[in-house]
């Protein structure tokens, strides 16, 4: 016999999202292991203690930037869309299913405007691979590739050993060029 279909969307129920997120989750992991309060230390100077709006806390902005480069998410406009459906990614971030994600234009603005000419990216970057190094979560000795064409060294009795350190520096020009790209498709100005 076919039952009715029930439809639920619109129902209020009490829940609490660390309950929706798997105890065996990757963030939930890198939460437990990196401690990102080092992040405040290093961004504070580029912030003004007295003046303007409350700020987004820079520890967000840099865990958004950290989903964005764990997942693959290569346009912040992307990021904030997946931020918004993902109780993972909230719950990494500390954001309730109720609050508002932060806009893409923040991401951006301070991706580019305030820590831009900057060393940020790059100390923000290492601390995190040394603290993630310390715990054992990441050791240089295997390689994953993507499919991306190398050149082969196949011979068994020559070979160099050789370390390619990942910057940070790639993943933030592919979202500066999917901002472009963004603003090209819409018509606007720079």
């Amino acid at each position: 016999m076919i039952g009715p279909v029930k439809n639920h969307r619109h129902e209020q129920v009490t829940v609490s999202i660390d309950e929706l997120v798997p105890q065996d989750h990757f963030l939930r992991t890198v939460d437990a292991l990196i401690d990102f309060s080092f992040i405040e230390n290093i961004a504070s100077p580029y912030y003004c203690p007295d003046n303007g709006r409350p700020a987004i806390p820079p520890i967000t902005l840099f865990k958004m930037l950290f989903i964005g480069y764990f997942y693959g998410i290569r346009s912040e406009r992307q990021l904030e869309k997946e931020i918004q459906m993902n109780n993972a990614y909230r719950w990494f971030l500390g954001y309730s299913l109720t609050d508002r994600i932060p806009d893409h234009s923040t991401i951006s603005f301070n991706r580019k405007g305030r820590f831009e000419d900057t060393t940020v990216f790059e100390q923000i970057f290492d601390e995190t691979v040394r603290q993630a190094q310390a715990h054992g979560m990441v050791n240089g000795r295997l390689l994953l590739s993507d499919s991306t064409h190398i050149k082969a060294n196949a011979n068994k009795n020559k070979f160099i050993r050789k370390a390619k350190p990942e910057k940070v520096v790639s993943y933030l020009g592919e979202l500066e060029q999917a901002v472009e790209a963004d603003r090209e498709a819409h018509g606007k100005k720079r």
